[in-house]
């Protein structure tokens, strides 16, 4: 089957250029007469296209674009793309060094590199850009994540932890860091990732307002997991058994009302960890 951009006629985007919410633009390309949605549209065709593998449909986009806008840097991208989507890697490799070279702080560009050397399944190039990316811009919190993400999958567990702790100082109030925080503690073992863990599942419970099922069952893993390594003489596991109650209490009650016929499993589930 044809992909849906290989029916993209020239008819088809004069048509689109009639939409009278078109304005101009601004600098030189007002100067010109040229109008936003005309230019976008070539540019958002030529990048929909190379994500469908048309890549006929892409040059014909970029070769519009370059006649318009000779020496831009923003078409600059869209060649390197190119080269890109038809798998020569090693020139697409040059060309965004090219252009990390006239502009460094190009976001574009510097995230093109991971997603290139992902694409290859070169994933410790992946976590070299990353790093080199986040040294630069390091308040972008997706990438953070990615690479977080990334580490995991390599079970680099503790340059994780670093990541998702950049995370949570950076945005607090979102829980799915405190959860994925919680999961590689618990992943990595040991009493004080256990009981830190555990705060941060129960952090999680907190700005889910309880409904955070898989931080519920952290909260039961790590008692047992803590129960285990201290065998009854940790004082302040004695300290949070409501807690421990309460995480019981609301899977029970959860279980109830949206799988019913799964409760029996759940109790022994949670009888097997002695809770």
């Amino acid at each position: 089957m044809d992909s849906p951009f290989s029916m993209i006629t020239k008819r088809d985007l004069l048509l689109a250029l009639k939409d009278p919410q078109c304005k101009l633009v601004h600098g030189e390309a007002e100067n010109l007469g040229f109008r936003t949605c005309e230019w976008t549209l070539y540019e958002q065709v030529a990048v929909a296209a190379m994500d469908c593998q048309s890549i006929d449909v892409a040059k014909d986009c970029i070769k519009v674009l370059q006649r318009k806008f000779p020496g831009s840097k923003r078409v600059g991208r869209l060649e390197a793309m190119l080269l890109e989507a038809r798998g020569l890697w090693s020139e697409a490799e040059n060309a965004y060094s090219s252009l990390l070279e006239e502009n460094p702080f190009d976001q574009v560009v510097h995230k093109r590199r991971v997603a290139m050397a992902k694409a290859q399944g070169n994933t410790s190039a992946a976590v070299v850009w990353l790093n080199k990316y986040l040294d630069l811009f390091m308040s972008d919190h997706e990438a953070w994540r990615e690479l977080a993400e990334i580490y995991v999958s390599l079970q680099m567990y503790k340059q994780a932890v670093f990541c998702y702790e950049e995370l949570i100082l950076s945005q607090p109030k979102v829980p799915l860091h405190h959860l994925a925080y919680a999961d590689v503690l618990y992943t990595l073992g040991g009493l004080e990732n256990l009981q830190t863990a555990k705060k941060y599942y129960a952090s999680t419970i907190d700005l889910t307002g309880g409904k955070s099922t898989r931080a519920l069952f952290g909260i039961c893993l790590c008692t047992s997991a803590i129960g285990q390594l201290t065998k009854g003489r940790n004082k302040e596991d004695k300290d949070s058994s409501e807690l421990q109650s309460l995480s019981v209490m609301a899977l029970e009650k959860d279980y109830k009302q949206r799988a019913p016929s799964k409760l029996s499993g759940l109790s022994l589930t949670l009888r097997s960890l002695k809770i």
